[in-house]
């Protein structure tokens, strides 16, 4: 009987040990609050928004892709969750190596030039750049510190997304 009570006391301390020790959801324990950031809206604005640039942009976008052979040209780029999470730690990282605070990204519309190969000569790209600021001492000799606004910054973009559908599901 002696031996049933060492296991059962056993079960209750590693029982209590574990809820402890053991890693629960990440914003619980660090009091952390997901909050919906500034700048989301609804899919219905999405969709207005894309209804406007097919009104407006797609004939004189398109009609570069037609020069090319293609009907239509790309008008969106997908990165998985894996590749965009891999390039923000190697932003990060390659701006602080390089003096500078990552703050944001930026995206920028490109087009492929004559030496991008016949399934990509003169269509339409987006890359994701790096912004922040050049890291400054605490301590300053000027009582007036101009702050600029965030700029790119010299760490290699990210591109080679692959062209997504043409068109927002409406």
């Amino acid at each position: 009987m002696r031996k049933l009570t060492y296991i059962i006391l056993g079960f209750i301390i590693g029982a209590v040990l574990t809820y402890y020790f053991c890693p629960r959801h990440v914003g619980e324990e660090m009091g952390l609050k997901i909050v919906k950031p500034k700048g989301v809206i609804t899919v219905n604005e999405a969709k207005e928004l894309n209804k406007n640039w097919t009104d407006f942009r797609k004939s004189a976008v398109d009609s570069a892709a037609k020069k090319q052979g293609r009907n239509q040209d790309d008008r969106s780029t997908y990165w998985s969750l894996d590749v965009i999470e891999n390039y923000l730690a190697y932003a990060k990282a390659e701006s602080d190596s390089l003096g500078y605070d990552m703050t944001g990204i930026r995206i920028y519309l490109g087009v492929y030039g004559k030496n991008a190969g016949q399934a990509k000569k003169d269509l339409s790209t987006m890359f994701i750049v790096p912004t922040g600021k050049k890291k400054t001492s605490e301590a300053s000799m000027s009582l007036f510190y101009a702050q600029k606004g965030d700029e790119d910054l010299p760490t290699d973009p990210l591109n080679d997304g692959t062209g997504g559908p043409n068109g927002y599901p409406q």
